[in-house]
């Protein structure tokens, strides 16, 4: 059987980050099935072990037990939305229509997914920092884009402002940033957004702004890129409640930009999943007015388990990045003898009982060159288990 159309477009994206173009599960999957058939901790995709705060989670129960199971309205439910818009006002002091300027969807994938469906025509070009979070090629291949990219070099994965100047072209559709960073955990600073704006006015380009880790900052601040002047009119904002609140699995996420933007969206998002989460949203929409020692402890604490690992790895023989938000550090292990980290990862269980994911599955093959010794791995995760996964490692020392 044949694929051809929009969906051969799709899997030729993600064939992308495959070495041989073969089309198959993704690295995440096969390296959770490999910690599941081993036993081996799980540091490779980034879901937390704990769940999030009880009132969030006894707001759903109640929503359940209260008759809040049909489908909710297609732009998400009135107190939803006007939580989103009452949230971007309070942190980043952005006024936000809650009835025209915001959209809620099935986490932030499908928001990624409906805007490059929305916005994008056939030849259309989309630049982006790589790593790139996997999803954005396949995405962008099933809008018929074509996907630029500016690399984001170790040690410190800043990006060079002459090489993004040189990416965006008149042909530039959309400008898509993700920040804080997944995978590399760069916080991107004033100077960079407002090149990006700039660029973005210079060339009539729309931003799409990824800020799903936006309250996960490590002693720097996250800077939304629609605060800079001159953005605001073009760009379209992504967030969800899975990371910030450690409900991944509810995927509750949402968007927000022009009214034209947003129209233009929930035109094609209504016909991917239409609806989703319905007792999760009123749920959501309490998380995001709790009290902001909520959110400056989440950091916090995010911040010490990063150092909790980050020791463990450079204790094991690993070169390790400091990432100033997310929920990864990238660790090279070179030092150690591993050149492939492909090959590493998939030996790391019988060699230290962890799962890692290698680098290179965010990263073109004709760009790897560099990363190739390099494995992401995440902390969200309980601190015991980042010191027994530490000890672990300290095996591969010998």
């Amino acid at each position: 059987m044949t694929v051809s159309g929009s969906w051969a477009r799709a899997a030729r994206g993600a064939m992308l980050l495959a070495d041989d173009g073969e089309l198959r599960p993704t690295i995440f999957a096969e390296m959770s099935a490999l910690a599941a058939r081993t036993g081996a901790i799980n540091l490779g995709q980034g879901f937390p072990d704990e769940d999030g705060p009880s009132a969030v989670r006894e707001a759903a129960k109640r929503a359940i037990d209260d008759g809040v199971n049909q489908y909710p309205p297609g732009r998400g439910i009135p107190e939803l939305r006007e939580a989103i818009a009452a949230h971007q006002r309070r942190f980043y002091g952005l006024s936000v229509d809650p009835d025209r300027e915001v959209l809620v969807t099935a986490g932030a994938t499908e928001a990624i997914a409906a805007t490059m469906l929305a916005l994008l025509d056939d030849g259309d070009e989309v630049v982006t920092f790589e790593p790139f979070y996997d999803s954005y090629a396949a995405m962008i291949a099933l809008a018929g884009g074509v996907h630029v990219t500016v690399p984001l070099r170790a040690p410190d994965f800043r990006p060079d402002l002459d090489q993004l100047r040189d990416a965006v072209t008149d042909r530039t559709r959309i400008i898509l940033i993700n920040s804080p960073h997944n995978p590399t955990g760069t916080v991107l600073d004033r100077e960079a957004l407002e090149l990006i704006v700039e660029l973005a006015h210079q060339h009539d380009a729309i931003i799409v702004a990824d800020e799903v880790y936006e309250h996960l900052t490590f002693g720097v601040p996250h800077i939304p890129v629609s605060m800079i002047p001159g953005a605001r009119e073009r760009t379209v904002t992504i967030s969800s409640g899975g990371k910030t609140f450690s409900l991944t699995g509810w995927k509750i996420g949402w968007l927000s930009g022009p009214a034209e933007l947003v129209d233009a969206i929930i035109a094609v998002k209504q016909f991917l999943t239409y609806v989703s989460g319905s007792p999760f949203q009123p749920a959501i929409a309490l998380g995001l007015a709790m009290p902001d020692g909520y959110f400056t402890d989440a950091a916090s604490t995010l911040a010490a388990k990063r150092d909790v690992l980050s020791a463990g790895l450079r204790g094991a023989g690993f070169e390790v990045s400091r990432p100033d938000g997310a929920y990864f550090v990238i660790a090279d292990a070179a030092p150690l003898g591993f050149e492939d980290a492909v090959e590493l990862c998939r030996r790391l269980p019988e060699l230290a009982g962890v799962v890692g994911i290698p680098l290179a599955a965010f990263i073109r093959p004709e760009r790897r060159a560099g990363y190739r010794s390099m494995v992401r791995f995440a902390f969200c995760k309980q601190t015991a288990v980042l010191e027994r996964a530490a000890q672990n490692l300290a095996k591969l020392r010998g």
